[in-house]
Parts: C-alpha cells; structure tokens; sequence
C-alpha cells in the first residue's frame, strides 16, 4: 500500500525538491503544509508538479496553513493517515532573524512545537524527520569539520532557534516516543532558488557585468568558504533516511535515542572560487569585491563546516558540487525570471 507523507513548507526552495523527487521515485502521496509567504512561492511547486502526467499530479494535495498556530480538527481532517513527516518550514534569513528575533523564535521554536505535538498524537507515524542547520554549531575554525553530536554554538537567532526546535525533536521522542531523526546541511543551492542567495545573485550579477562582493577575513585576503551541495542531493538524502533501518543503531551510552546525519556537500569551495567558476561558464569576467563583512556584522561567521563521515558509513554519499553547478548556472540563465522573483 502507498505511504503518504506530510512535507511542511512544500513551496520552500528545498521542500519542493524533495516532493520532485518523491514523485520522480516512489508512489507515495504528499500532502504539503504551507502559508505561501515569501519563502514559500507556489509558482516552484507548481512548475514541477505540472511536468508530470496528471494521474501523478492527484498525488500532491496543497494544505494551506501557519504553524504558528496549531492544526484544528479541520486541518488534521484533510491531511488525514500520515507514514511519514518531514518538517522543512522555517524562517530562514539570517539578516531578518538578527532585525526580527522573535518573529524567529514564533517560526521555528514554536512552529515546530506545534508540528510535534500533531505528530504525537498520531498511531501510525514511521518516522518524523526535523531538517535543521549547519549553522547550530557556530563558526568552524581551519580544519575542524563538526560532528553530528559536537557542541552547539549558536551565533544569531535564527540559528539558535534551529537548536532550540532540534532539543524540542529531541524531548518529543524521549516523552512520547515520536520516532525522530534531525540532519543538519549546508548551502543548498539548485533551480528555482530565491535570487538573493549567494549562487543565483553572482549568475545574474556577471551576467549584467555587475560587481560581485565577496565577504572575506578582514585583511580580505581569504573568502569566506562552504560546503555547497545541490538540492536533489538533500532530497536523494532524506529519502536514504526515511528508509534506511534505523534499529541498526547500536543503544547510544548516553541513552540518546534520536538520530543525527549530517548532509554535506563533496567539496569545500571558497566563494571567490565559485564565483569564478560561474563567470567561467557564462565565458565573462568576474568583476569583484573583497569585503571583510563578518567581522562588521555580528551573526555572520566567514566559514562552516560539517563532517559527513556518518552518512558515508551508511551508504550515501552526494555528487560534486561542481558537477552540478554548471547546470544549475546553464538553467537559471535559459529560466532567468527566477533571477527576479
């Protein structure tokens, strides 16, 4: 019988990967939780939804709703019998969350409250899935790469409100026995994305021979630097983890029951670098900046970096992040009204 998942912030950049590949490689059915704001735009989930035949279309059910209140009887009533949960809703701006924290808080602290306590209650849920953020474990030094277990160190609000959510993931199952597991990933990049982010704002700016900024160390001699990894990556991933047999897991020591992964990108690429690379696709010159903008800007940290050994061990691994750059850049510039969403 067909599983049905429940995906929150289904017209987010990633969530709407992640139903692509659900119905590019299971029968599932999806329902998707959304409340259409700036981060989440329909026009992405209907451009993909579209492309398929419309028996397949019927699979995609589109639930309006803002988790900053809880799901009435009316709600739960349309989503119906769920197998799986796989909550990607949150705010997600880094500058919004250092202007507006508590709007933070109210998004992905209590949002996330609200979403559990749904999952709670229901009998047949197999697997609820928190997908959270590199940017827990704060600034990453020269050769550290952090763990999926390493100390949280949080630098501005929207990543402390990630962590908070992830302990409220983590209490949930201790007390209710919600079966759970947390990722953390790291710049997700991929078609469709919101044109302020770094990838897409440096195709549009060389493409108008514009001068790109590169944030640096504040003798701007190194770029900042992260592990990209495409979004059909993340989605491959989450649905490795949806299936994989959890039990496998030996008893932790420390009587932690819920799963951490993290979901890292193949290469570490400093942002000049990339930069260059996407002038090189599009044969232009890179006019650029070097800015030492973390050391002005509190909450802003020149480099993270996440260890994906777990993952590895378990069998998945992603494609470079070159590989997929190149089509990615050739994409947006024959789809460019993403450029100006």
């Amino acid at each position: 019988m067909s599983k049905k998942i429940l995906i929150t912030g289904g017209a987010g950049f990633i969530a709407h990967h992640v139903i692509d590949k659900i119905l590019s490689t299971t029968d599932w059915k999806i329902i998707t939780l959304d409340r259409l704001d700036f981060s989440g735009n329909l026009n992405r989930l209907k451009e993909v939804v579209s492309s398929y035949p419309e028996i397949e279309q019927k699979r995609v059910k589109i639930v309006h709703h803002d988790l900053k209140a809880e799901l009435n009887p009316e709600i739960i009533s349309t989503i119906g019998k769920i197998d799986f949960i796989s909550h990607l809703a949150a705010g997600s701006h880094v500058d919004r969350s250092i202007n507006f924290p508590l709007e933070f808080v109210m998004d992905n602290v209590v949002g996330t409250a609200h979403i559990l306590d749904y999952a709670r209650k229901l009998d047949s849920l197999e697997r609820f899935a928190y997908f959270s953020t590199d940017e827990v474990f704060g600034p990453a030094p020269k050769g550290i790469n952090y763990k999926e277990n390493d100390r949280y160190n949080s630098t501005n609000p929207y990543s402390a409100s990630k962590a908070g959510a992830e302990e409220l993931v983590v209490a949930f199952e201790n007390t209710y026995g919600i079966p759970s597991l947390i990722t953390h990933t790291m710049n997700v990049f991929g078609e469709r994305q919101n044109p302020e982010k770094f990838i897409p704002m440096v195709i549009k700016k060389v493409r108008d021979n514009e001068t790109v900024t590169v944030h640096a160390n504040p003798e701007k001699t190194i770029a900042g630097s992260r592990h990209y990894i495409h979004a059909e990556d993340v989605a491959d991933a989450l649905l490795f983890l949806f299936n994989y047999n959890m039990s496998s897991f030996s008893p932790d020591p420390t009587g932690m029951k819920c799963q951490k992964f993290n979901i890292v990108g193949k290469d570490e690429i400093d942002n000049l670098s990339l930069a260059q690379f996407i002038a090189k696709v599009q044969d232009k010159n890179l006019n650029y900046d070097m800015v030492d903008f973390h050391s002005q800007r509190p909450g802003h940290d020149l480099r993270y970096a996440l260890d994906g050994s777990k993952m590895k061990k378990m069998g998945w691994e992603p494609h470079s992040a070159y590989d997929r750059l190149e089509s990615t850049i050739k994409w947006t510039l024959n789809n460019d009204r993403w450029l100006s969403i």
